[in-house]
């Protein structure tokens, strides 16, 4: 697993991509390098937003998608974002 990929599956900011205050399916996280640099990615990501009854089932699954500016450090692991 890629050091964005990591950083991706235990990011909070991606729940600002949710829109019905679900959780975050990391299974079906992905994510594609729209742009980079040496110390900069640019990100399109898609997602689903799963969506429980209060019984505990799972009663939906939301599409989520947005896109994330990536800061990476001299060994490109990811030290901060910006949600765009």
């Amino acid at each position: 697993m890629s050091a964005i990929e990591c950083y991706l599956k235990s990011c909070r900011e991606l729940a600002r991509f949710c829109s019905r205050s679900g959780w975050i399916d990391n299974a079906s996280l992905h994510y594609a390098v729209a742009w980079q640099s040496d110390n900069e990615v640019l990100v399109d990501i898609k997602f689903d937003e799963l969506l429980m009854e209060g019984t505990g089932y799972q009663a939906e699954r939301v599409p989520c998608f947005g896109r994330m500016r990536l800061f990476l450090d001299r060994q490109g692991r990811v030290i901060r974002c910006e949600i765009l």
